[in-house]
C-alpha cells in the first residue's frame, strides 16, 4: 500500500517530466525556426554601378529588393529575375534593358490588346531597332564670317557720315566630321578636324565728318619735295630710326600723298603729307597744319611712332590692309 506522501513525490516527478518535454519541443522549434529563417550576405549591383553588400533572411529576389527599399523602374530589367531565389553569398544585379529588349516588351504587351498594333511594331519599330548604326568620316567646306570694323576718325556725334573703305569677305575652312547613320539618316554628328583654307577679310566702316566746300581761294605751300624729304629724314634720325625705316616712310607718304603738304581727299577729309583724318588733329602741332609741311611731318611721325612703333612696321600694315 502506496503512502500518501510517496503519491505527492510521484505527482511532481511527473509534472516536472511533462515541463522538461515542454521545454525540449519549445527549444527545437526555435532551432527549426532560426533554422529556417538563416541570414545570408548578398550582393546587389544598381545599374549605375554601383554595389551593396546586405544581410537578409529573404529568399526571393523581390522580397530582398522591397526589404531594402529598392524599386525597379521601367527601363530596368534584374538577374535572376524576381521570382527566383537567391542563396548565400550570391548576387542580385540590375541592368538597363536594350532596345531590342523594351520593343520585345512592348510587343508582349501588346499581343493582348491590339494585334494591328503588334504587327506595327513587329515591322516598323523592331526593324529600326535592330537597324545597324554605321559611321562615315565627311569632309565639308564651310564659310568663316567676316567681321565688320568701325573705324571713326572724327570726334563730332553730328553730321557725320560713313563710308565702307575695305569690303568685307567671308573665308573658308574644311571641317572634318564623324557622322552616325541609322535606316539612312543622321543621328550623331562629331567635330573630329577643322583647317582654314581662306582667312576672311575684315569689312572696315569709316565714319567722318561730312565733306564741305573749302571755298575757291587760292592756298600755295612753301617750299620744296626734296626739302620735305630732308626735313623728315632728320626727324627720322631724332627718333633714332634706321635708313631703311627712312626709306619705307617716302613709300608710304608717296602713296598717301606724293608728299604734297596741299593734299586732300574729298571723299574722307584725309589732308597734307601724312593725310590726317580728320585734318584737325594735326592742329595740335601749329594752327598752320593746312599748309606748313613741318606741323604736318612732325604729327606723322608721332602718329607713326605710337601706333606702329616705326615708319618700316606702318609701311608694312599699309601694303597688307591699303591704309595705315
Amino acid at each position: 500500500m502506496i503512502k500518501s506522501n510517496d503519491n505527492e513525490t510521484a505527482s511532481i516527478s511527473v509534472k516536472r517530466i511533462i515541463g522538461i518535454c515542454l521545454i525540449f519541443l519549445f527549444l527545437t522549434s526555435i532551432c527549426v525556426f532560426a533554422a529556417n529563417k538563416q541570414v545570408k550576405n548578398v550582393k546587389i549591383i544598381l545599374s549605375n554601378g554601383c554595389e551593396m553588400d546586405v544581410v537578409t533572411s529573404k529568399t526571393k529576389v523581390e522580397e530582398i529588393l522591397e526589404e531594402k527599399h529598392i524599386i525597379l523602374l521601367p527601363e530596368e530589367k534584374v538577374t535572376p529575375e524576381a521570382d527566383k531565389t537567391v542563396g548565400a553569398d550570391g548576387e542580385i544585379i540590375i541592368t538597363e534593358k536594350t532596345a531590342q529588349e523594351e520593343v520585345a516588351e512592348a510587343v508582349e504587351n501588346s499581343n493582348d490588346s491590339n494585334e494591328a498594333t503588334v504587327a506595327e511594331l513587329s515591322l516598323e519599330t523592331v526593324s529600326e531597332a535592330y537597324n545597324p548604326i554605321t559611321e562615315k568620316i565627311i569632309v565639308e567646306t564651310e564659310e568663316i564670317p567676316y567681321e565688320t570694323i568701325t573705324k571713326k576718325v572724327t570726334d563730332s556725334t553730328k553730321n557725320t557720315q560713313e563710308k565702307v573703305i575695305q569690303k568685307g569677305k567671308n573665308g573658308k575652312k574644311e571641317v572634318t566630321y564623324k557622322v552616325k547613320y541609322q535606316n539612312d539618316k543622321e543621328i550623331e554628328r562629331t567635330e573630329i578636324s577643322s583647317k582654314v583654307i581662306e582667312e576672311p577679310v575684315d569689312k572696315i566702316v569709316q565714319v567722318r565728318d561730312k565733306t564741305t566746300s573749302r571755298g575757291s581761294g587760292a592756298i600755295r605751300a612753301t617750299g620744296t619735295k626734296a626739302q620735305y624729304q630732308a626735313y623728315a629724314k632728320a626727324r627720322c634720325q631724332a627718333y633714332g630710326w634706321s635708313n631703311y625705316d627712312f626709306d619705307c616712310l617716302v613709300s608710304l607718304w608717296n602713296k598717301e600723298s606724293g608728299w604734297n603738304p596741299l593734299a586732300h581727299n574729298s571723299s574722307s577729309g584725309a589732308h597734307g603729307i601724312a593725310q590726317a583724318l580728320p585734318a584737325s588733329k594735326m592742329s595740335a602741332y601749329g594752327s598752320d597744319y593746312m599748309t606748313n609741311y613741318k606741323t604736318q611731318i612732325n604729327w606723322g611721325l608721332n602718329y607713326i611712332k605710337s601706333r606702329y612703333g616705326s615708319p618700316s612696321k606702318a609701311w608694312s600694315h599699309s601694303k597688307s590692309k591699303g591704309w595705315y
